[in-house]
């Protein structure tokens, strides 16, 4: 098997597992009848803190769990095919980043579902591939654009009023994992420096040390024999 069929199948293994705990959560609650909202998050309330860890595996239907899974599954596998070294982290902080700002800032109610988590990929592929500048990232966050632009309406509570969504979750999913893509900039894949741009920054050094005394300086440096020194002190006596 070729290094990348391993690399796109070893990607596609954690966001498969949790989509697979999604859906088997959901199946047990249809056929037994069972209501686990109670597992989600209820704001400033010790009973609703686990949600934030249980929360992304409760969804009220079938539909609500399509729409989740789907996205999640793609870009859940993106994270890990692209930032392998750093991905684990990525979704584990977006996940705790987020319920934990939803149960403090949410809405007195049960927040279910895992789109908080979703909205968090999304953003931090997006960002992250704008501020690293790499033609596969950038590529990877056009993508996004395409298939998940629309997704910034979901903050908007005004524009869903009829429909019972976490605004909330949406938000901090967002804004966590844009925060995420400018602190770990540094981490994971990185563009590829060409021989040319790393020319220019010597050249650039080069020119910054003719002007702090370096060794620049030795081009504008003159040395006089001293029957020139005598000359120009005898030119000078003249005047």
């Amino acid at each position: 098997m070729k290094e990348d069929e391993k690399r796109i199948i070893h990607s596609l293994v954690i966001p498969s597992i949790l989509v697979l705990i999604m859906w088997a959560v959901r199946i047990i609650q249809t056929v037994g009848g069972y209501d686990l909202s109670f597992l989600g998050i209820y704001p400033l309330k010790w009973q609703g803190l686990p949600g934030i860890i249980t929360t992304p595996f409760i969804h009220s239907g079938f539909s609500h769990l399509i729409s989740n899974s789907v996205p999640l599954i793609i870009l859940g596998s993106a994270l890990f095919y692209f930032y392998r070294e750093i991905a684990f982290r990525i979704l584990v902080l977006i996940w705790i980043f987020t319920g934990f700002w939803v149960w403090i800032g949410g809405r007195e109610a049960y927040h279910i579902g895992a789109s908080g988590v979703v909205y968090g990929l999304a953003a931090f592929i997006l960002v992250s591939g704008i501020l690293r500048r790499h033609t596969g990232l950038m590529a990877m966050a056009l993508v996004v654009v395409f298939l998940y632009g629309s997704l910034i309406w979901g903050i908007f509570p005004e524009f869903f009023p009829d429909r019972n969504i976490s605004w909330e979750a949406h938000l901090y999913g967002l804004v966590a994992g844009v925060a995420l893509a400018f602190y770990y900039r540094k981490e994971g894949p990185q563009r590829k420096k060409y021989e040319w741009e790393e020319e220019d920054d010597e050249g650039t050094e080069g020119d910054n040390d003719e002007g702090t005394g370096g060794e620049g300086d030795d081009y504008w440096k003159v040395t006089l024999t001293d029957e020139e020194i005598k000359e120009i002190r005898h030119i000078y006596r003249k005047k």
